[in-house]
């Protein structure tokens, strides 16, 4: 019995062989690229200096912590990155399901092809072709928006300068830019859901809501879960390029946010310690959103099914 399962192993391990083969090279990069990297966070420990080296830098503890907790503007960051990432998330995640619901309605292939392709063009462009869009759009002199404004006798509007104006921006911006191409993955679930299902859902007198809240969306669950997750885990990265781009000093104080804060302290000021231990912070905190992402997701599941 031992031999024949030893003889069975050995005979997927050949016939996977290709599959094995490919996965080497994505497993090299996530190695190289990200658990490597992951011995830099002792950065955070010590009172890093250039020279010295990582292993060559003093031990300090837990002082880098402590110091970035002294700060009263800390709290304010994190909390400007918290609310940012909660909205992006709530706000944006819908709307790449519906569109692939959408999308997958359609009957004429040319038709879906062709909407198919407009939506998916924004994720292309950078984030520095899509600010400046932007700030021409809602400029208060050049913008088409506000000489519409005008044109109808009303005063222009400082869009950018505005908190409120400047976080809708913010978030339309976002689901301009990536639900197009995040459909994508809705739309590969949808194509392997059985069509025998809309079929007994016809029979039984279902209209087109009734066939997309009963077959359409349950079937979708798993991959709505698994999304979701992702997302959650990425909660506290905001988007530096997206926040960068479009902050400016007026609604500074709205836009400070754990990205901008490594840079600024990081980058422009060479303090590695201190922005390694946000970092690494930010990383923990993460990690938890994505444990609590699970277990909820886990409960819903049973609750549902």
């Amino acid at each position: 019995m031992i031999n024949n399962e030893k003889l069975h192993r050995r005979i997927r391990i050949k016939e996977n062989i290709p599959l094995y083969t490919m996965l080497t090279l994505p497993l090299l990069f996530f190695i190289i690229f990200n658990y490597v990297p992951m011995f830099g966070a002792v950065i955070a420990f010590k009172d890093y200096r250039f020279i010295d080296g990582i292993m060559g830098s003093d031990w300090v503890g837990l002082r880098n912590f402590k110091m970035i907790f002294a700060q009263p503007h800390t709290v304010e960051i994190i909390r400007n990155t918290l609310v940012i990432s909660l909205l992006s998330v709530l706000v944006s995640f819908p709307f790449p399901i519906i569109l692939a619901i959408l999308l997958n309605e359609i009957r004429m292939k040319w038709f879906k092809k062709a909407s198919q392709t407009v939506l998916y063009l924004p994720h292309f462009f950078s984030w520095v072709i899509v600010g400046g869009i932007i700030i021409n759009v809602f400029s208060v002199k050049n913008g088409p928006i506000n000489f519409i404004i005008e044109y109808f006798g009303g005063e222009p509007i400082q869009f950018l300068f505005n908190h409120t104006a400047w976080m809708s921006i913010f978030l339309g911006s976002g689901i301009w830019k990536d639900a197009g191409f995040n459909a994508i993955i809705y739309l590969a679930a949808l194509s392997s859901i059985d069509p025998t299902y809309y079929e007994a859902a016809v029979v039984d007198g279902a209209n087109k809501w009734k066939q997309i809240t009963k077959v359409t969306l349950p079937s979708l669950y798993p991959t709505i879960v698994l999304t979701f997750i992702l997302a959650t885990g990425k909660i506290m990265e905001v988007g530096f390029d997206r926040i960068f781009v479009l902050q400016n000093p007026v609604v500074k104080n709205m836009t400070d946010v754990v990205p901008t804060f490594i840079y600024e302290m990081g980058i422009q000021q060479g303090e590695f310690s201190i922005t390694t231990a946000m970092g690494l912070f930010d990383s923990v905190i993460s990690l938890i959103l994505v444990l609590v992402a699970n277990r909820l997701a886990k409960m819903s599941g049973n609750a549902l099914f």
